[in-house]
Formats: C-alpha cells, structure tokens, sequence
C-alpha cells in the first residue's frame, strides 16, 4: 500500500469517527469542560466558549433519551446478578430523565420556553439525575469487575502450568477488564464533574476542578468510541 493509499484510508476512519453524533457531542464536551477549567469561573473568552457549546451540545442530545429508555426496558444479560440489574436500570431510568429534563433546559436557554426560573429549576433536578445515574454506573462497574476478576482467578487455577496471555478465553477478560476499569475511573470522574455543577462542595469542587476532570472524562469518552482494531489472524 503506498503513502497516499494509507493517508486516504486513515482520513476514511476519521470520516467515519467524526460521522457519529456520539463522537461529535464529546469532543464538543471536551471543547466545554477545557474551557472551564482555563476560565475557571471567571468571565472572559473562555467562559463564553464554556457556555455557548454547552447551548450546542444539547441539540446533539435531542431525543437521546429513548436510547436509555430501550435500555431500561431491554431484559438484562443472563446470569447478571439481581443487585446489579436494579442498579443498571436504575443508572438507565436517571440517564433517559436526565436527557428528557435537559430538552426543556435547552428550550429555556434558547428562549422558547419563557419560564427561567422553572427552567432552571428543572436544569438542577436533571443534574442531581445525571450524579445518580453516574453513581450507579460506578457501582455497576465495581461489580462487574469483582466477577470478572473471580472468573479470571478461576480460570487461571484451570490454565495452571501454562502460559494464561496465549489463552483466548483468558486474554478476552483481560480486555474486559481493562474497558470495565475504564468505564469505572469515567464514572467516578464524572460524578465529580455533576457535584461541582451542583456546586454542593463549592470549596474543593471548584469551576477548574470541574473543568479538569470533565476534560479527562470526555476524552476517556471519546477514547471508548473509537473503533475496535481488527484481531490479528493466528496460523
């Protein structure tokens, strides 16, 4: 393959990334949070590029909610324990509220809905359901992790006295755990991310800090949807 060859089909994966709402909303989301943490609260450039993408991002989250709502309806996969079936649900119904909330805050901003003070009102509850839907996701991951890790020490006695990372089945958890701790240090991060948004520890939780972990939780983000790398064929 030549040079221009390699460079047309690299802009194509490009192409086909930023093709994705999904992958267009989190990098807007990274323009946003990278904004706060410059501004850190302060008015300025870098504040009004803060407030006017975040105005951006809601159009990108226009009906987003029924992709929870399918999710919260969808039957769990076999063998998920109870406890953390409820908690995917739960993380499922605050996420679709939060998006379903976050509509009518966009059309206050936007001024076509008239009420501020209702919309603000009804911004703040969409939040605190974002923070839970963040910290269910938290517990969801801690937990899959913990019978992902059993699963992997029992096959490890199983593979005893032979190389485990030649394993399929073995290397298969390894990257399940890697994107499960993935997911969880984003889950963590942005249920930061809501408490200063809610400004409930204003004193340590501050605009920067906000801004910073933002920043790393929508690159983590944009991290997760880049397209999976071919597997490479084994003779």
């Amino acid at each position: 393959m030549s040079t221009l060859d390699a460079t047309r089909a690299e802009l194509g994966l490009v192409i086909l990334y930023l093709n994705k709402a999904e992958a267009r909303d989190k990098i807007c989301r990274a323009i946003q949070y990278g904004s706060k943490f410059l501004s850190d609260g302060q008015p300025g450039t870098a504040q009004n590029v803060d407030k006017s993408t975040s105005l951006a991002r809601k159009v990108f989250r226009l009906f987003k909610f029924v992709n929870d709502l399918h999710a919260l309806i969808s039957p769990a996969p076999q063998g998920t324990p109870l406890p953390l079936v409820l908690l995917g649900k739960s993380k499922n119904a605050l996420l679709s509220t939060f998006l379903f909330l976050d509509q009518i805050v966009w059309l206050g901003r936007s001024g076509i809905y008239k009420n501020k003070e209702r919309a603000e009102q009804i911004g703040r509850i969409s939040l605190f359901c974002w923070m839970g839907s963040s910290i269910c996701a938290t517990l969801v991951e801690l937990g899959e992790l913990g019978r992902l890790s059993a699963s992997m020490k029992k096959l490890e006695k199983e593979l005893k006295g032979s190389d485990k990372y030649q394993n399929e089945q073995y290397r298969s958890k390894v990257e399940k755990s890697n994107a499960r701790s993935l997911a969880l240090v984003k889950a963590v991060m942005d249920t930061v991310v809501a408490v200063g948004l809610l400004q409930l520890a204003p004193k340590k939780v501050t605009p920067r800090v906000t801004g910073g972990f933002g920043f790393v939780s929508s690159l983590i983000s944009c991290y997760q949807l880049l397209p999976s790398p071919p597997k490479s064929k084994t003779s």
